[in-house]
């Protein structure tokens, strides 16, 4: 994807563009190319991690960004853009609370089919039933917020660099979160209600090897051994919290930006 630029230049910033501005920059047009790589061959857990990990940089530069009074003041005479910015944070605490609580439920669904694995005696229909049901609960979640991420856009414009900036990183938070949360839903078989959102068949069109989840649904309804949907919830429990890590981090850094631009309308 195309790198990013900005013509518009606040003058409280010098004509040469703010280092940090170029690096975020950097950083987002980096995500974006991984991105667009990912669902062009196959999304894995392992790039979505590291896309989490590419926007807490970019959230650590966006924050010295608004540091300078001059920006602050920008921000405080824009109310148009002070609300649009209150009002993207609100929706990125949203997406991270729901891949927060997605994660979780998935999380103890897999320790509970583990230890019923373990201690089972005869057959496991009872224990697959509540963690596809558990499944089900999930992506119905899922579903209702991508489906929430064709809200409007922006539509303000603001020619201070660290305003612009951090619209983009909202932005590529959606599009990190928009994968992340595809990823979940993902399933071995792909019901009607795939076709609800685009979104969704932009990660079915994907290859599914490296979906944890999808192998051990498949596992599950295709009656394999305990033994071998073992294997996969082993594969799946480090994957799944590997991005509680990335998403729990990320939801402090969004709520520590959302009360600074409150801070700084309250100056």
């Amino acid at each position: 994807m195309a790198a990013l630029s900005f013509h518009a230049r606040s003058n409280s910033f010098p004509a040469e563009s703010h280092p940090l501005v170029s690096e975020i920059d950097e950083q987002v047009c980096r995500l974006r190319q991984s991105q667009a790589a990912s669902t062009s061959s196959s999304i894995s857990s392992s790039s979505i991690s590291h896309n989490l990990n590419s926007l807490q940089v970019v959230y650590d530069c966006v924050d010295q960004l608004f540091q300078p009074p001059a920006t602050q003041q920008a921000l405080i005479n824009d109310q148009k853009t002070f609300n649009e910015l209150l009002e993207g944070s609100l929706r990125l605490l949203d997406l991270c609370n729901t891949a927060k609580d997605a994660l979780s439920q998935m999380n103890e669904s897999v320790s509970e089919l583990q230890s019923a694995i373990r201690r089972r005696q005869g057959g496991l229909e009872g224990e697959t039933r509540r963690y596809l049901k558990s499944r089900n609960t999930v992506r119905k979640a899922i579903q209702k917020a991508l489906k929430g991420m064709d809200s409007k856009k922006s539509t303000s414009s603001n020619n201070v660099e660290a305003i612009s900036m951090l619209k983009e990183a909202e932005s590529a938070v959606v599009e990190v979160f928009e994968c992340l949360l595809s990823f979940i839903y993902q399933s071995s078989s792909k019901p009607s209600s795939w076709s609800f959102v685009s979104k969704l068949k932009k990660v079915a069109a994907a290859s599914s090897n490296e979906n944890e989840f999808a192998e051990v649904d498949a596992s599950l309804k295709t009656n394999k051994s305990g033994e071998e949907v073992q294997v996969h919830l082993k594969n799946l429990q480090p994957c799944i919290q590997d991005l509680e890590e990335g998403v729990e981090w990320l939801l402090r850094r969004v709520i520590k930006t959302r009360a600074s631009i409150l801070n700084i309308h309250n100056l």
